[in-house]
C-alpha cells in the first residue's frame, strides 16, 4: 500500500530480497552508553540473518556479542527521489560453532578490511521492517 506521503511499507520477504542486493549496511549499537553506527559489508544468510566478518579483538565484537542491535541497509536514486531502506533488529552473536564458522568461510562475507583472526557475527532477523520511497519526481 502506497501512503499519501510517497512511502510504501515493505513485507518481510521483500525486505530480505532487497537486502540481498547490496553489499554494505550499518550496524547500530551502544558504545560507552551512547548510540554508535558503523558501516560494514555483509551477506544475508539463507535463514534471513545478517552476517558480517570482523576482527576478533574489535570494539564492535565486544560491544554487540549477545545484545540486541539494529542493522540498516538502503539504496537510493537521488535524481529519481526514490529508494528503499530496510532495518533488521535482533540479537547479535559471535559464531562459535566450528562447523558453522567453516561454512561461513566458504559462503559468508569477506571483510573489505584486512583481518587477522576474523570472526563472524550473526544478527538474527527477529524483526525486519522496510519502507520504499516510490519517487516523487522533480519538485523544483
Amino acid at each position: 500500500m502506497i501512503h499519501s506521503d510517497g512511502f510504501r511499507a515493505l513485507g518481510r520477504e521483500e525486505c530480505l530480497r532487497l537486502l540481498g542486493k547490496v553489499p554494505v549496511g550499518r550496524v547500530v549499537y551502544t558504545r560507552h552508553a551512547l548510540p554508535a553506527v558503523l558501516p560494514v559489508n555483509f551477506t544475508l544468510d539463507p535463514d534471513g540473518s545478517v552476517v558480517l566478518c570482523t576482527s576478533a579483538d574489535s570494539d564492535l565484537v565486544r560491544a554487540v556479542d549477545g545484545v540486541v542491535v539494529a542493522f540498516e541497509a538502503d539504496d537510493f536514486q537521488a535524481g529519481r527521489r526514490s529508494g528503499w531502506s530496510v532495518v533488521v533488529t535482533g540479537r547479535a552473536e559471535v559464531v562459535s560453532d566450528p562447523a558453522e564458522h567453516e561454512r561461513l568461510l566458504r559462503t559468508g562475507p569477506r571483510s573489505w578490511m584486512p583481518l587477522r583472526d576474523g570472526v563472524f557475527v550473526r544478527i538474527g532477523g527477529g524483526m525486519v521492517t522496510g519502507r520504499e520511497l516510490t519517487g516523487t519526481g522533480d519538485r523544483s
